[in-house]
């Protein structure tokens, strides 16, 4: 499998505050980003499976809600997160 727990731990340790820290905002936003990148490789050779294209859509949905939260909640996290991760605004 693609994203086993040793890769979600070396997720949340690099992006949250710990590697117990799964619901901050930031380590949900990379977990998220992971996944993104991984569904849009999978797209590109299966360019018919449509069932992952709307789990794709769904999962941009879901981040970019979270990154509208982290905008209003806090501006300094939001722009560290972003650059972190190389994400277009």
């Amino acid at each position: 499998m693609y994203l086993d727990n040793a890769k979600k731990t070396e997720i949340f340790t690099q992006y949250g505050k710990s590697a117990t820290d799964t619901g901050s905002a930031e380590s949900q936003i990379a977990l998220f980003s992971f996944r993104i990148k991984h569904l849009t490789e999978h797209l590109k050779k299966n360019h018919k499976d449509y069932k992952t294209a709307r789990s794709l859509t769904q999962l941009v949905g879901k981040r970019r809600a979270l990154l509208d939260y982290l905008y209003d909640r806090d501006i300094n996290r939001y722009r560290a997160i972003v650059k972190a991760l190389g994400l277009r605004k």
